[in-house]
């Protein structure tokens, strides 16, 4: 029996949260050039044609939707704040490392390959400012279009040194239709997918145990030992999300009422008239006066 890997990487992603048990195929190109043509998303507004998801990356964990963008309570949104806010340069640096990462999905299919339907392309800043500005480019326009858009011809270059792929885009010829078959076409654009049910929203509890995971983590040496002080750099508080909370909660309490001034100390003074010799301040003046007196 032939093993289908790609199910098999699919199903474990959705065991790790990463993703729902949906429908939805990812485009994943390995190096090589491609002639693909992207489709507008159903139901988005005119000034945003791609569909934008922020995430945190959480070293050896899947990928953690972020919930402040849904307007949900973030425990590492409110930790990068605390971080930021305490001035620390080491903290700083700690909250640089856990900022989200915004990806850009776009439906497409691939010619040649029509067989496998519509699948979701996602990349980052690089492809998104280059896909946006065949938009202004007065040559091009819309290239979504399904009767006036465009293909768009993408290479995919692996450098041996590199970790990761580089990917170029371009328009490829003349204006097309997305398909002759008007039928074609059209099943195509109604097997659209909805991306929110690619990805798992994880809840307030589950976010806060993968990030206190990720806070006491701790580096190996060469020997695989794990060592006192963790990736992070300094070794972090045993909970820090608890000790977040506490200042939330410190914070959010009144104010107990101002302790009263308590009267000044007043030092003794000392009756200059008193016939009580006076404490010597030294050695040297004691002895002094030990040989005058003789």
């Amino acid at each position: 029996m032939a093993i289908n890997l790609e199910a098999i990487r699919r199903r474990m992603a959705e065991l790790n949260g990463a993703r729902k048990n949906s429908s939805v195929q990812l485009w994943k190109p390995v190096p090589g050039e491609y002639k693909i043509r992207c489709l507008p998303w159903k139901d988005v507004s005119s000034d945003q044609p791609f569909l934008e998801r922020w995430f945190y990356y959480l070293d050896g964990q899947p990928a953690i939707l972020a919930p402040k963008q849904f307007g949900k309570p973030d425990p590492i949104n409110d930790l990068i704040t605390k971080l930021f806010r305490s001035g620390k340069p080491e903290d700083k640096e700690l909250a640089k490392k856990l900022f989200a990462k915004n990806r850009v999905y776009v439906p497409m299919i691939v010619r040649g390959e029509e067989d496998k339907g519509v699948m979701a392309w996602a990349f980052g800043v690089k492809l998104h400012q280059r896909l946006l500005s065949f938009f202004v480019d007065d040559d091009f326009g819309d290239f979504l279009d399904p009767i006036s858009g465009f293909d768009l011809k993408v290479s995919v270059v692996k450098k041996p040194a590199a970790q990761f792929s580089e990917i170029t885009v371009d328009i490829k010829g003349r204006p097309c239709k997305l398909h002759d078959d008007p039928e074609q076409a059209e099943k195509w654009l109604n097997s659209i997918p909805n991306l929110d049910n690619m990805y798992t929203l994880k809840s307030k509890e589950e976010i806060e145990a993968s990030l206190n995971m990720w806070l006491n983590s701790g580096s190996t040496d060469e020997a695989g030992e794990k060592t006192k002080e963790t990736s992070r750099g300094a070794p972090p508080p045993a909970n820090a999300l608890e000790e977040l909370a506490n200042e939330v909660k410190a914070a959010s309490a009144k104010t107990a009422p101002p302790k009263k001034p308590q009267p000044p100390v007043r030092k003794p003074v000392v009756d200059e008239t008193s016939s009580e010799p006076a404490k010597k301040k030294s050695l040297d003046e004691a002895f002094e006066e030990l040989m005058n007196d003789d």
